[in-house]
């Protein structure tokens, strides 16, 4: 039975710690709060050494071993005789699009969604790191959260985890909603995205991903596209000029207290991943588009007011490189941008975030998607499934897991992990972990007081 220590938080427990959240928010962070993790909760506690494991959440092909989904756990500890190794495989049951992982905030649990039948899969993976066990699938996501289709991002604030729904069972479209679930995995409630007009531009109800940032109590979302599209292939999406025009084109700026909308932006072309930068002193967002190929940094301007900048091109966007998932550095001045299209991983340098440039680009393999680099930035890995309908056909569909050491100046292959020649499946998103968790803080512990403040949440929701 799944039990996390997390419970769950009142509504007045939670809006009084919350208060406190944005009290304590206002003190800077020092330079080496975070890195990206891929796309780790503030609230999580972080790895700031060596990570020993990998979890690859690795998406079933019929006729490829069991066919099925599953968690594949790769041992990254270079002391290790494993090293490189897969060393275990936890097969789920078919094939659900598995797509996106998120780690609870007490890094113990680590949840996993399925685009296609919207089932959610809840992993141990504190018992033993080394072998995750599957300790709760969630099915009635869809009746519970109101006909919300397709979770994808699970992002962990305290006793709760938010997940992104990416559509809806009434069209198939990309109309859609945030939802939230406690740490014991039940529902709370359904959040829309907005479809109404605000600040000039009307929001589209489109969802994506999700990013917050508790100094300024405000959360990022962005948008994609529906079930209809994300199912299609993609060779006969791009020829349908109806699918085409099926994707979202806003980002939003909510009030992360109270969950409510404060700006939509007008941001063409699929805003995928969403990242803070949290070095000290900054405050701001970055995402990219994956149709138009366009970097978007959003910020306060002079009035306290958030506004959205287009700050760079992406390749040519006339060859569609599609961009995909991203990578921000501990300091917030660099950036890894992967383009799935032409296979390459390019870094930008952020140190003027508002006129970044790219340095340096390494094709990673026929196609890449998911980009996920260590707390000190020295070594990125790299997985290859983008959807299963979407990836590339024959000798181009290469699967597999990539680990490059980084100098600053150029990338080199630690290991290589075929996915198919293990028997594995289409390797798709990443996270990490270690043995020992009982040294692991939040991002925000030394300076925001979170750590201490979490603690307080989960023992007053226990009791």
């Amino acid at each position: 039975m799944f039990n996390s220590k997390s419970g769950f938080l009142l509504p007045k427990i939670r809006t009084v710690a919350l208060s406190v959240v944005m009290a304590l928010g206002a003190t800077a962070l020092p330079a080496t709060t975070q890195a990206d993790e891929t796309s780790c909760s503030p609230f999580t506690p972080l790895i700031m050494g060596q990570e020993e494991f990998v979890y690859v959440w690795t998406l079933g092909v019929e006729g490829v071993g069991d066919g099925s989904d599953k968690l594949v756990t790769v041992d990254v500890n270079p002391k290790s005789k494993t090293f490189g190794k897969v060393i275990a495989s936890l097969s789920v049951g078919g094939r659900n699009e598995a797509h996106h992982v998120g780690l609870s905030d007490d890094r113990r649990y680590l949840w996993g969604g399925g685009l296609d039948t919207s089932h959610i899969f809840i992993f141990d993976v504190h018992t033993d790191p080394a072998k995750p066990k599957l300790v709760k699938v969630v099915k009635d996501f869809v009746e519970k959260s109101g006909g919300i289709v397709g979770p994808h991002t699970f992002y962990a604030t305290p006793g709760r985890m938010i997940i992104t729904g990416l559509s809806n069972n009434k069209d198939h479209g990309g109309v859609t909603a945030h939802v939230v679930y406690n740490n014991k995995g039940e529902f709370v409630n359904t959040v829309h995205i907005p479809t109404t007009e605000m600040n000039g531009v009307k929001g589209d109800g489109y969802n994506y991903d999700v990013a917050i940032n508790p100094k300024k109590n405000v959360m990022l979302s962005t948008s994609f596209t529906g079930w209809n599209n994300y199912m299609m292939d993609l060779g006969k999406m791009v020829k349908d000029p109806e699918a085409m025009k099926r994707f979202g084109n806003t980002s939003v700026m909510w009030d992360y207290k109270t969950m409510k909308p404060i700006k939509v932006f007008s941001t063409p072309g699929a805003p995928l991943e969403a990242r803070w930068s949290w070095n000290k002193g900054d405050n701001w967002a970055v995402t990219t588009t994956a149709l138009t190929s366009n970097i978007w940094v959003f910020a306060q301007d002079m009035q306290g007011e958030w506004q959205a900048h287009n700050v760079g091109t992406i390749g040519n966007p006339a060859d569609i490189p599609l961009p995909v998932d991203i990578s921000i550095t501990n300091d917030g001045k660099g950036l890894w941008i992967n383009t799935f299209m032409d296979g390459t991983s390019r870094f930008w340098d952020f140190s003027d975030r508002m006129h970044p440039k790219e340095l340096y680009k390494k094709k990673i393999g026929s196609q890449v998607n998911m980009v996920s680099q260590s707390y000190d930035g020295k070594r990125v890995y790299y997985t290859s499934s983008l959807l299963g309908n979407w990836d590339k056909k024959g000798a181009d569909d290469e699967q597999y897991l990539k680990m490059f050491y980084w100098d600053g100046k150029e990338l080199k292959e630690g290991f290589s992990l075929d996915f198919y020649k293990e028997k594995l499946g289409r390797a798709h998103h990443m996270k990490f972990q270690v043995r020992d968790m009982s040294k692991l803080k939040p991002l925000h512990a030394a300076n925001t007081g979170l750590d201490s403040l979490s603690l307080v949440m989960r023992e007053t929701a226990d009791k």
